[in-house]
């Protein structure tokens, strides 16, 4: 069910060019006034959602549908492979759905295009129903509404090693929870351990650069910034980290399965992770899961990071009350707990998350997991710029590694990265 980020930013990838000719004018459609009378027909556009939730989609349909009597909601679900291509040429051609089923990476060429509706000037009565940092997940920049109803949230703790930690001379009721918490910690490890035991087996990504505090874009969203002071800061203690095997030695080339590994073997100390995983642990592992701590993700601005999926209006249907007032119905506090019920989500409703369902501990490996992300959520945001792409991606990640193996400094290492995440950007048009 979960779709990853990568599936996310890969599909957007796709979508920047093609719509980039449909211009952001035109008024070929229906109005932005969602005030009026909710009636008529809509179609609703998922994202490989039929298979596992026909029944809940179906219900969810015929409850608005009895609420409004004066509509009927026609359900697609597109296949995960080659959905941005399907959207894509409905853009286009003119036969994109009323409602569709998007994420930030997603949208944002779409409301560039001029054909995803600004719900801050049509819906803005709803926007106190959701996490502030929900609903601003699918502002775009360069533009100034947002473009999307936040629907279903995303995001996962930190699992570490209590016995490693112990054997280090860390506390483990205490896990580090800003970046020079963490540096420290892992110094320490690697130095009380021969370098036999690394703390972090992955390489920093743009979420860790944002965690860290670093302005990832200029305001206007026509440029990247993360080679600043702070970002070049950051590269740098992750330089001493590599060097000091207090970052694993193949995290160059690390896989989520390969991270996991390490974590399950105790050359890892730290890793993120699932309820999934706990159950894994509990298998292959005793000793581990016995020792397993569960802490928030590591981060220097209080916020941690989320992933969140959204559903937008399309800004030329006939039919915008309905339209508007069947996206609300899909992501409001009620359908979003029932959905999250069925499904390893989190709700984006304001105040959802406080839920005994979110909060309570009933000793189950999945509460565990659950509670401890819910609670991270309600002051969350998407840290990874919407128009950041699957290349820019790639393009960060090499020049990170130049500057770990010292081919190149941090600065001139996050200045090719920008430069290069720049041009890709200029690409996007």
């Amino acid at each position: 069910m979960r779709i990853s980020r990568r599936t996310f930013a890969a599909a957007a990838v796709a979508l920047v060019l093609p719509l980039s000719a449909c211009g952001s004018g035109g008024d070929d459609g229906g109005s932005t006034d969602a005030s009026g009378k909710v009636e008529g027909d809509i179609t609703f556009q998922t994202w490989n959602l039929r298979a596992n939730f026909k029944p809940y989609f179906d219900g969810l349909i015929t409850d608005f549908e009895k609420k409004y009597p004066g509509t009927h909601v026609k359900w697609i679900d597109q296949p995960a492979e080659g959905y941005a291509d399907k959207i894509s040429a409905d853009a286009a051609g003119g036969t994109l759905p009323d409602v569709v089923n998007v994420s930030p990476d997603l949208v944002a060429p779409l409301a560039k295009a001029g054909l995803a509706l600004d719900l801050d000037k049509a819906a803005a009565s709803y926007r106190s129903e959701y996490l502030a940092g929900a609903w601003a997940g699918h502002k775009v920049p360069g533009l100034s509404g947002t473009y999307a109803f936040p629907w279903y949230l995303n995001t996962g703790p930190l699992f570490y090693n209590k016995a490693l930690f112990r054997e280090a001379g860390i506390d483990p009721s205490t896990p580090p929870e800003t970046y020079d918490e963490l540096f420290a910690d892992a110094l320490q490890m690697a130095k009380k351990s021969d370098g036999k035991v690394a703390t972090l087996a992955n390489v920093p990504t743009i979420e860790d650069f944002g965690r860290y505090g670093v302005q990832l874009m200029n305001k206007e969203g026509t440029a990247f910034a993360f080679n600043d002071a702070k970002g070049v800061a950051l590269l740098t203690k992750y330089k001493e980290l590599y060097d000091a095997k207090a970052l694993d030695p193949q995290a160059l080339t690390a896989t989520p399965e390969s991270s996991g590994k390490k974590f399950l073997t105790g050359a890892v100390a730290m890793n993120p992770g699932s309820a999934l995983d706990l159950g894994n642990f509990k298998k292959q592992s005793p000793n581990l899961y016995r020792n397993i701590g569960i802490t928030d993700q590591i981060t220097s601005t209080g916020h941690v990071n989320m992933y969140v999926m959204g559903v937008m209006v399309n800004s030329r249907t006939k039919h915008t009350p309905a339209a508007v007032a069947f996206a609300h119905f899909v992501t409001d506090a009620q359908n979003q707990m029932s959905f999250a019920k069925k499904v390893a989500i989190f709700p984006s409703t304001a105040g959802s998350l406080d839920d005994p369902y979110f909060t309570k501990q009933d000793g189950t490996d999945e509460t565990r997991v659950r509670t401890a992300a819910a609670k991270s959520l309600k002051n969350a945001v998407n840290y990874t710029p919407v128009l950041f792409s699957e290349q820019m991606k790639t393009a960060l990640r090499n020049e990170v590694a130049k500057a770990l193996q010292g081919k190149e400094s941090p600065k001139a290492a996050l200045d090719n990265a920008v430069k290069a995440c720049d041009q890709l950007l200029k690409q996007q048009g």
